[in-house]
């Protein structure tokens, strides 16, 4: 068996959950790798910025799935939950599995201590008690106020630490659906004059607000 030695080699190891080891490879053969830890281990809280996105991505295709829960993933969502509707139904199980590993790859490249928490997918019904409690929760619709300007209007500086995004289907929500979404308490925004694909709306709602919680966080006491 080749056995290759390396000497002084550190490295940060990290469960996903917050936990984090700093330490150094020693020896690597085919099966394993021998790593000495030179602290202990210790805990990191999670950030004070919370976003929880609901995009109905379940039928997006060809890889446009995995590029929205990658891109979620680096932007620093807090979890992300496949959203049933009329006009997006379904979301397969073996998805959802490689959808897994697409957080755990990007959490890595993106050195993010905590993976994002995929949900399992959620109907409107499911959603409307979320919204009503949130702090701030935006729903991206055509022709509705820019989303900077409803940014700007939020006066409590709390707001900025939590809350939902929410993007519908190919082909929007339906109007009833449009309409108990924003009965229940949520804003709806605006993303420019052109048409934008789920994934496209998705992360540029979540960048936006999520550069905006920072630049709260920064301006607080």
């Amino acid at each position: 068996m080749t056995v290759l030695e390396i000497t002084d080699v550190r490295v940060e190891l990290f469960n996903g959950k917050g936990g984090l080891v700093e330490g150094c490879i020693q020896n690597i053969d085919r099966a394993a790798l021998d790593f000495v830890a030179l602290e202990n281990p210790k805990l990191v809280l999670p950030q004070s910025t919370q976003w929880h996105v609901f995009s109905a991505f379940g039928t997006l295709k060809g890889g446009r799935a995995d590029w929205l829960v990658e891109k979620c993933t680096e932007l620093g969502a807090s979890s992300l939950t496949p959203l049933l509707t009329e006009r997006s139904f379904a979301i397969s199980e073996n998805r959802v599995d490689r959808l897994q590993r697409v957080i755990l790859a990007a959490a890595k490249q993106s050195q993010r201590l905590h993976e994002m928490k995929l949900n399992p997918p959620m109907k409107i019904d499911g959603l409307l008690p979320l919204v009503a409690k949130s702090k701030q929760c935006f729903t991206a619709t055509a022709e509705a106020t820019p989303l900077i300007h409803a940014l700007t209007s939020v006066r409590d500086e709390s707001s900025g630490d939590s809350g939902l995004i929410i993007v519908g289907p190919e082909g929007d929500f339906t109007a009833k659906e449009m309409r108990m979404i924003l009965e229940a308490g949520a804003t709806a925004v605006g993303l420019g004059p052109h048409r934008l694909r789920v994934e496209t709306a998705t992360i540029a709602l979540l960048a936006t607000v999520m550069l905006w919680s920072d630049s709260q966080q920064m301006v607080s006491p």
